[in-house]
């Protein structure tokens, strides 16, 4: 029973180990001027002290939103792929390329509004 577990406590030892030379090697040999800057916590290009008056993008947000959705749109393609050649079916050929031709009509409306437009 102990057999079974030996390869996972080797390669688990074997991380430890490379990963603890690795990072002594950074300590001893790499290079450190250390500056008061570089000490600050960096929040993706936002400053860390944010005042109640500090106004966030949407740009940001409207493109992971729109990505969500076109990709929760594929998804939906995907079953239909699957049973695609068991249908036998124009009516299903029909249907996906009305689904697409929506899609692409959603894309080409949020692309002239400007939604995708990184301000």
């Amino acid at each position: 029973m102990l057999q079974s577990y030996l390869p996972v406590l080797v390669f688990a030892g074997l991380g430890i180990v490379v990963g603890g030379a690795f990072a002594l090697l950074n300590g001893v040999t790499g290079a450190s001027r250390p500056n008061p800057i570089k000490k600050q916590p960096y929040e993706c290009g936002l400053p860390s002290h944010i005042t109640r008056t500090f106004r966030f993008g949407v740009s940001f947000y409207m493109i992971a939103m729109l990505f969500i959705l076109f990709d929760i749109e594929v998804v939906f393609l995907y079953p239909v792929g699957v049973i695609m050649k068991l249908a036998h079916s124009v009516f299903v050929l029909v249907e996906v390329i009305v689904f697409v031709l929506l899609l692409l009509v959603a894309l080409v409306y949020v692309w002239r509004k400007g939604a995708l437009n990184w301000r």
